[in-house]
Parts: C-alpha cells; structure tokens; sequence
C-alpha cells in the first residue's frame, strides 16, 4: 500500500461504543506504524466527558501500557489539570495518531514527529472518538493535533485567545505538555499556558475550573 492509499477507515467499525472502537483499534494496519510497535494506545474516558483532550501519538510507556498519557509527558498534563481544578475523571484523553512512530538508539526508542499521511491516515479513528463522546469543547495539545482537527496547521503560539469551532464544538489550541520537558527558560511559562487553556475549556464547557 503507498502513502497515499494510507487509511484506518476500514478497520473503524460503525458503532458509538468506545470499547467497541478500542477493540476494532487494536487489529488496524491503516498504515505502517503498527508494524514496530507494542500495541494501539485508544483513548480513554467516558462517553459524557465534559472536553476531550487530543494529543499527538503515544509515547513509549504509553505504547508498553497501552493507555495514553502515563509518560513524563502525562505527568505535566496531570499537573496542569490538577491545578485547573479539573475533574480528570471528566476529561476524555487521546491521541491523532494511535501507534507509537520511534527510531532505536542503542536500548532507548525515541519519539519520531509523525507526518501529515500518517496523521491523515489515523484520522478515522478520532473522528470516531469524537462522534462517540458528548463534550462539546475540545482541546488540542501540540501542533500535530491542532492540524489534525482544523484541517490546516495552526500555530500554537499565535493561537492564545482564538477559538475554533469543529462540528458545532468548540476547540482550543495549547502547547502539547511535552514542550514543558523540552524547554528550560519557558517550561513554566508553557506549563502557566497549558493550565489558563483548560480553565478556558472548562468555563466552556459550563464546569469551570479553579
């Protein structure tokens, strides 16, 4: 199969049952991610979340556990929602891209940026997602899913104050929490940026936050 005849549409049963899809999800070969990989990390939540928050793929311990932000990247998150005053177990948490794209260094597999085919290819599946879970506000952590929600890339930075509107919901875009262990200077300013993004959504989405 070439790039670009990459898709999971096939695999994507048509059902609004989230276990049903996490189930479907475990058998795609949409494209060629699955092949290096311990399994399909699917989101997880529930189906009444009041906003669901879409990351980029699963890191490596996300890929070993098969849950989505249980890495040092989850641990910024929790942070944040923490001091949001959010009810994590309001949150519906995901990804773009649902298979772990790394390259090998000796023991360590590292995070490789998916590309936009294999984002495009892994689209079905959040669109599933977001058919099968109720909240109306979404939040997309990182230029990866920013682009893979609005269709077009959007700038994390130059995007503070705007909110878009996807299907009669209403999306946000923050920096992905992993930005925070990458930079030094600004981790607390990225951090401080992340926190004021899910108040926001929380006030949206009629529970606001602390």
């Amino acid at each position: 199969m070439t790039a670009e005849l990459w898709t999971a549409e096939p695999f994507v049963p048509d059902s609004r049952s989230l276990a049903a899809l996490a189930r479907a999800a475990q058998s795609c070969t949409g494209c060629p991610l699955y092949i290096d990989t311990t399994q399909t990390v699917f989101g997880s939540g529930q189906r009444d979340a009041d906003i669901i928050l879409v990351g980029e793929q699963p890191g490596d311990q996300e890929d070993r556990k098969g849950e989505p932000f249980v890495g040092p990247a989850g641990a910024v998150l929790w942070r944040c929602v923490e001091k949001a005053g959010l009810d994590r177990d309001r949150l519906y948490v995901t990804n773009a891209v649902k298979h772990f794209k790394h390259e090998t260094r000796g023991k360590r597999r590292l995070h490789k940026k998916p590309t936009t085919l294999e984002a495009e290819a892994c689209h079905p599946w959040l669109d599933a997602e977001l058919r099968a879970v109720k909240a109306r506000v979404v939040v997309a952590l990182g230029a990866v899913a920013a682009r893979a929600l609005v269709g077009k890339p959007v700038s994390v930075t130059r995007s503070a104050d705007e909110v878009f509107e996807i299907d009669g919901r209403q999306l946000l875009v923050t920096y992905h929490p992993s930005a925070a262990l990458r930079a030094e200077e600004q981790a607390a300013e990225i951090r401080e940026r992340i926190v004021a993004d899910l108040r926001r959504a929380a006030r949206i989405a009629g529970r606001p936050g602390r």
